[in-house]
């Protein structure tokens, strides 16, 4: 294990590489669920020596947003599938930016073109950056990006996504308020 004052070039440069990462959150309630989501679609930028920017899509559920609007706690997980083996931890508290929010522009223009089914962003604080040895990860080959997310989405549409956000993403599993 390897401890780092803040998210260097070099760390940036790998995070970047990454076509895979997984959040990690959870409730205060001891009986909460833990939720770990795995991300890819290029939605993390590094934004700062300790601050990342992540883009969230419209999903089955709304979990990290839910957390963190309670609590702030998250862990943001990077694994080397390819290369040498390598596991980097972001521990943090996070913030959600809607599109209500005044920086909601500004966390835009660090990804370009929105895809269809943006639903929010989530902007952490880095306040521990970990690097362990990754030694039990296997080794497996990139293909490509699935695209059935982006295809639904845009098949939903604004309102059907709306709707279906209404339904769906206004609750955690626990039972907490998911901001939109």
């Amino acid at each position: 294990m390897k401890l780092f004052d803040e998210i260097s070039p070099e760390l940036a440069d790998w995070i970047a590489g990454q076509p895979v990462f997984f959040l990690a959150s959870a409730p205060l309630a001891a009986e909460g669920h833990v939720n770990v989501s795995p991300r890819g679609l290029d939605g993390l930028r590094v934004t700062g020596p300790r601050e990342v920017l992540i883009r969230d899509l419209t999903g089955s559920g709304n979990e990290t947003a839910a957390h963190l609007a309670e609590n702030g706690r998250i862990t943001v997980m990077f694994c080397a599938f390819e290369g040498p083996p390598r596991i980097l931890r972001l521990y943090g508290r996070g913030e959600v930016i809607g599109h209500g929010h005044p920086d909601w522009t500004r966390c835009g223009e660090h990804f370009g073109e929105p895809p269809p089914g943006l639903r929010q962003y989530f902007r952490i604080a880095v306040e521990r950056i970990q690097t362990s040895c990754g030694f039990g990860v296997p080794l497996m080959d990139y293909r490509g990006d699935r695209r059935e997310l982006l295809d639904w989405a845009r098949r939903k549409g604004e309102e059907g996504l709306e709707a279906y956000r209404e339904r769906h993403n206004r609750r955690s599993i626990d039972g907490l308020p998911a901001p939109d």
